[in-house]
């Protein structure tokens, strides 16, 4: 009986090894939890809230609960239910809200009010921006080593996601910025 039982366990381990396959997924809980922990004071503070949250199972529990829920939903949805939040970054130029609602950001400066959205479209694999009610194509991914970005005359140019590919592109968009001057 004990062998039966053994068989059925090496079966479903084996089943769901192959259904969780290819589904990496952002393991966007157990990264906050994680960014959180850096916050919480200095390096020695940071270094015993995480050895405690290491012998008190929490990473592991969040681990698993991304591994088996978030990063299944991830996958099977296109969004992740823990990415969506608020964060306020502290940029060059100001401090700005940005707003995660799992399809999107919504970035909002602090100094100005001005709102700016980011948005990916899953259907066609396109991020675009939205600015003064003027929305505009930003990437669309052609494959996994190219994207097609913007250029200034309005068309699109394919680039390969290397070092020397976006090279190019900033030379080619540098020099059109100057022609169009």
């Amino acid at each position: 009986m004990k062998k039966k039982y053994l068989s059925v366990a090496v079966a479903i381990t084996l089943a769901s090894s192959l259904m969780l396959s290819s589904c990496i997924g952002s393991f966007a809980l157990t990264n906050k939890l994680l960014s959180w922990n850096r916050q919480v004071g200095n390096k020695f503070v940071n270094e015993l809230v995480f050895f405690a949250f290491w012998v008190l199972p929490v990473y592991e529990v969040s681990g698993l609960a991304d591994i088996l829920v978030i990063n299944s939903i991830e996958f099977w949805s296109g969004s992740n239910p823990v990415a969506k939040g608020k964060k306020m970054i502290d940029g060059k130029d100001g401090r700005y809200l940005v707003e995660c609602d799992g399809k999107g950001y919504t970035i909002t400066g602090e100094n100005d009010g001005s709102i700016v959205r980011l948005d990916f479209d899953s259907a066609d694999r396109s991020w675009s921006i939205t600015s003064d009610g003027v929305t505009m194509p930003l990437m669309t991914f052609v494959d996994d080593t190219h994207v097609q970005l913007p250029t200034a005359d309005g068309g699109m140019t394919t680039v390969e996601l290397s070092q020397a590919g976006v090279f190019a592109y900033q030379q080619m968009a540098t020099e059109q910025m100057w022609a169009s001057r």
